[in-house]
């Protein structure tokens, strides 16, 4: 089971940076944020358990907030070879720091709030992976040994592997209830930041940005309600009976 779910991540993880070989951060990693519905669905197909007008509302309210977001920031260009060392530095440096406060506070935190700014810290470093990720993809053209020759692959491992490490001790610190909302939306918000600030993607401004962030309220709400679903919390236990 284990090697299956090794070769879950891997497959994930190949078509995550295919997807960022051929379009920005910022478009690429909101679209992320779709796993929860989709997962949702597996669920009630592995569970046999349909499911219900809730749960179908709430997946079509983060559709059409992902869609309204995307479209009002109609994110184009940036290139994350470009960047020089020392802005990678600073912005990697700045989101770790980011990273470690929130997981600072969360061991000084207890209840719901604990696994709540673990989530956020995993999504904030899958952000940062997703950042060297894109690096990665693009070194791809120069074939393997430029991407064995890029830093940001290997720095894409290692936040990696940290990212999976806060998700797991964010599950086990609380429920996925608690857990989800902030991993699902810290992901999309800082690659975005990445993407227009350090890779120079275009976004659109002014009344655009407001249209934006209905988008990013909507799958705001949308995830906060699919979290409560009876079938993700099913989906960690085990099967249910058939309703």
């Amino acid at each position: 089971m284990w090697l299956e779910g090794i070769l879950v991540v891997i497959a994930g993880f190949l078509l995550q940076a295919t997807a960022l070989s051929r379009g920005g951060l910022a478009l690429v990693e909101p679209l992320l944020a779709l796993e929860l519905p989709f997962t949702l669905a597996l669920a009630s197909l592995v569970l046999r358990r349909r499911l219900h007008t809730r749960e179908w509302a709430s997946a079509a309210l983060m559709t059409a907030g992902i869609a309204v977001l995307l479209y009002s920031l109609s994110p184009a260009g940036g290139h994350a070879s470009r960047v020089p060392t020392f802005e990678w530095a600073a912005a990697a440096g700045a989101n770790l720091a980011v990273v470690g406060a929130l997981v600072v506070r969360a061991v000084r935190s207890s209840g719901a709030g604990r696994p709540a700014l673990l989530g956020v810290a995993t999504g904030a470093t899958f952000g940062l992976t997703a950042a060297f990720m894109t690096r990665m993809s693009e070194s791809a053209a120069g074939g393997l040994v430029a991407i064995l020759t890029t830093w940001q692959t290997y720095a894409m491992v290692a936040t990696g592997l940290a990212a999976m490490y806060l998700l797991q001790n964010a599950l086990q610190a609380g429920t996925l209830v608690a857990v989800q909302p902030g991993l699902t939306l810290a992901d999309p918000v800082v690659s975005i930041l990445w993407g227009v600030l350090v890779f120079h993607e275009q976004v659109r401004g002014g009344t655009w940005l407001l249209a934006a962030s209905l988008g990013f309220v909507l799958i705001g709400i949308g995830t906060m309600s699919l979290s409560h679903s009876p079938l993700i919390r099913a989906s960690r236990s085990g099967p249910a009976p058939p309703e």
